[in-house]
């Protein structure tokens, strides 16, 4: 500095070291974002009971309002319009809040109900039933124990070997194919759809 003046090289200085300041916060700004970003967009699989379940404003928006409306608001789908009530592939069923795998394609039969219907559940500890007198009925509730989630209804049914008809809602399911079990973390479910 000369008689209090900047030169021109001690300008071209600090606006070097100004402008490599900048472009190290922007790098580091957009090197965490990404982050975040990727982490964010990175789906959840497999069932892991550690996971707490997710707060209900949380599912209303990582839930597709049909979802939402089921296993939160206690909905029941349009008979014969909903995803799996015609899936005739191998697999497991398992809860759209929490991954935990409830019911499982041999299990899976043709109540006549248009939505998914089974005779049981992989365990009855998985399930919750319930007394339901809404809508001028008497039913029974099957509810996904650890998230709640309303799954749909149980019925004696004769043609059932079980002598019971699980009627759920597609909506409260992700399905996972045989072949997709393994790269979705659910290796460990494969023994359960060995024929017995």
């Amino acid at each position: 500095m000369v008689g209090g003046r900047i030169t021109s090289e001690e300008k071209w200085t600090l606006s070097t070291y100004v402008g490599l300041g900048v472009v190290t916060v922007l790098a580091a700004g957009a090197v965490y974002f990404f982050l975040l970003s990727h982490q964010e967009k990175k789906e959840v699989t497999g069932f892991d009971p550690n996971r707490p379940v997710p707060n209900d404003a949380t599912l209303k928006r990582r839930l597709k309002p049909d979802q939402y409306l089921v296993v939160r608001e206690n909905g029941t789908e349009t008979a014969f319009q909903n995803e799996f009530w015609d899936n005739e592939r191998v697999g497991i069923y398992v809860d759209v809040i929490t991954g935990e795998p409830l019911f499982t394609s041999l299990d899976k039969f043709d109540g006549g109900t248009g939505r998914p219907t089974f005779t049981k559940p992989i365990s009855k500890d998985l399930v919750v039933e319930k007394m339901d007198t809404s809508s001028g009925m008497q039913r029974t509730e099957v509810r996904a124990k650890r998230s709640d989630a309303h799954l749909g209804h149980l019925f004696p049914d004769p043609t059932s070997p079980t002598g019971q008809r699980y009627a759920v809602n597609s909506a409260a399911f992700r399905f996972i194919p045989i072949e997709r079990m393994k790269d979705e973390d659910y290796e460990a479910f494969l023994p359960l759809l060995e024929k017995k």
